[in-house]
């Protein structure tokens, strides 16, 4: 190892460290990912952490939380032209964003996300919400394609439709966090008003028939988009797509949960072993779609 390599090297340690010490659900430079990607996807992680933070943590002012997630942009585009300062993250990704010919753009995308959850608690449609999950979720699928050469216009489209998917199901599962924490509500109000359901039932989590019928809606259409990229998982090879499709297996594994909790829709689904028996033998079979 020369010496202009090691603060790269010690760079993508610490994105490692980070990725592996969080608490999240899904699998993160996950030791099935093969060997070459885990270090620029912890580097995207690190980077995405630091952006969500930004927007939730803290007792910062929406102005200063957007100027903060400015001043990270602008370290983006700094390590993006080969200029990182000392912070591990940019080193890093001054490293993995040339090295895999990753679109700076996909990382924008990230903190026009971002902005948005300091300044938008309410969507008025279902678009709307799809058009946060394109900025929020779906560029994270997108660069992992790109860093294993797979980014054609399908797996794209595919992808796009996984990640939607499973950022909706993310919603549907911290509903009573989101509002009480954050201020906020993902289901379109439209919708919302359609069914006779009004913010009373989130400020009291209120579970009734009304609540019932829109919250049916919400789960088969997040189970029909992520069915509809789940042959993303056969198309992905060798290790990569059997992450995906464990991934995949699981979200449809919390939806369907979330279809058969009727007591109290604002309660988190646990997965159990049985669960994770599921998700094992669909995941393991690359021609099997999640049931």
């Amino acid at each position: 190892m020369n010496a202009a390599s090691q603060p790269v090297d010690q760079a993508y340690r610490e994105c490692l460290r980070q990725a592996h010490g969080h608490y999240e659900n899904f699998p993160v430079a996950s030791r099935l990912l093969p060997a070459h990607l885990r270090r620029p996807v912890a580097a995207i992680y690190s980077f995405a952490r630091r952006g969500d933070d930004l927007a939730d943590e803290g007792e910062r002012s929406e102005e200063e939380r957007l100027r903060a997630l400015d001043d990270l942009g602008q370290q983006l585009d700094a390590a993006a032209a080969g200029e990182p300062d000392n912070d591990p993250t940019f080193i890093a990704l001054s490293h993995a964003i040339p090295t895999f010919n990753l679109p700076v753009g996909l990382f924008h995308d990230l903190l026009t996300a971002f902005r948005q959850d300091v300044t938008t608690h309410r969507y008025a449609t279902f678009g709307d919400v799809i058009q946060y999950c394109r900025c929020s979720a779906n560029p994270v699928g997108r660069l992992l394609l790109h860093l294993c050469n797979q980014a054609d216009p399908r797996r794209l489209a595919l992808s796009d439709a996984v990640c939607s998917s499973l950022q909706l199901i993310n919603f549907y599962q911290d509903m009573a966090q989101d509002y009480h924490e954050m201020g906020r509500i993902y289901i379109p109000q439209e919708e919302m008003q359609a069914f006779g359901v009004t913010e009373n039932h989130f400020r009291h989590q209120l579970t009734d028939d009304a609540f019932r019928q829109l919250m049916r809606k919400q789960f088969q259409r997040a189970d029909q988009l992520l069915r509809s990229g789940a042959p993303l998982g056969a198309m992905l090879p060798g290790r990569l797509g059997l992450e995906i499709r464990l991934i995949i297996v699981a979200g449809a594994r919390v939806v369907w949960h979330l279809q058969r909790q009727q007591a109290d829709l604002f309660s988190r689904p646990r997965l159990g072993s049985r669960d994770y028996l599921v998700i094992l033998r669909d995941g393991l079979l690359p021609g099997r779609l999640p049931v």
